[in-house]
């Protein structure tokens, strides 16, 4: 029993908003060091992420839908999106967004592919 408890307590929900407008339900470990972008993989949702989560590539871009507060964008994540396609205002990498307690429930929707 304690160790369920533990692992919940290592765990947050997001909720990934696909292409489709298909709305799903991720459970995601805090105590893993992962970003959105490698929860949304490992649940093979369409999310490219060909530079390895180095902020080089905007195909884990995705929309912050919720009022989640995050740490400010990063320079290279700013970089990032100056140069990708279908940015918007509420544009983040997922790759730049890692798991932690702060941002449970959050809710983010898949950018368009470029």
């Amino acid at each position: 029993m304690q160790a369920q408890i533990n692992e919940m307590e290592n765990t947050i929900k997001v909720t990934i908003i696909d292409r489709y407008g298909i709305s799903h339900d991720l459970e995601g470990p805090t105590d893993m060091n992962m970003n959105i972008m490698e929860l949304c993989k490992a649940y093979e949702l369409p999310v490219e992420g060909a530079c390895g989560g180095m902020a080089m590539c905007a195909t884990c871009q995705c929309y912050l839908e919720s009022d989640t507060s995050l740490p400010e964008q990063s320079d290279a994540e700013l970089d990032m999106l100056d140069q990708a396609f279908h940015v918007k205002n509420n544009s983040r990498l997922g790759c730049q967004i890692h798991l932690s307690d702060e941002i449970d429930g959050i809710v983010l929707r898949l950018a368009p592919e470029a």
